[in-house]
């Protein structure tokens, strides 16, 4: 068996007037990321990890903001390609942990959905994506409320 680790990592500006995608679902906020996407930086974040892991570059390779054909796409269809990319390559997907940084709003209670809506997508137990929020304590341009930033760690086993 062949273990794999792959680490990502993702960042979007916030700002009014913009859906503030999360998760992979919408959560009501009076700023929301900025992106050629829907800009859902947790599951960007996701796919960086994932592709890291099997060594197929990043999520800009695969899905580049230049292209129209992204233009405004729901982030859940780059996790479900890339998830095919890793199963095309043999690989099976062990576990996730992430962390997302922002100081408002508060998601705790949102975690549950955005695990049950990702293991739908990804095709894994819930119990294997672990998504941890933290603020910075009003630190940084996360603090400030400017942007917000998502960290993610894979385990990939063929």
């Amino acid at each position: 068996m062949k273990i794999k680790i792959g680490f990502g990592f993702d960042v979007h500006q916030l700002k009014e007037g913009y859906a503030f995608w999360l998760g992979g679902i919408e959560i009501t906020h009076y700023k929301g990321a900025v992106g050629h996407s829907d800009a859902d930086v947790l599951i960007h974040a996701i796919c960086d990890a994932l592709l890291g892991a099997a060594n197929l570059r990043d999520i800009g390779y695969h899905f580049s903001d230049k292209s129209d054909e992204f233009k405004g796409i729901d982030s859940k269809i780059l996790l479900k390609r890339t998830v095919d990319l890793i199963k095309n390559k043999g690989f099976s997907i062990s576990n996730i942990d992430s962390t997302i940084c922002l100081q408002k709003p508060k998601i705790a209670a949102f975690i549950p959905e955005m695990q049950k809506i990702l293991a739908k997508v990804i095709e894994i137990d819930t119990d294997d994506i672990s998504i941890k929020a933290t603020t910075t304590e009003k630190l940084g341009f996360e603090g400030r409320e400017e942007g917000i930033s998502a960290y993610a760690v894979v385990l990939i086993q063929k």
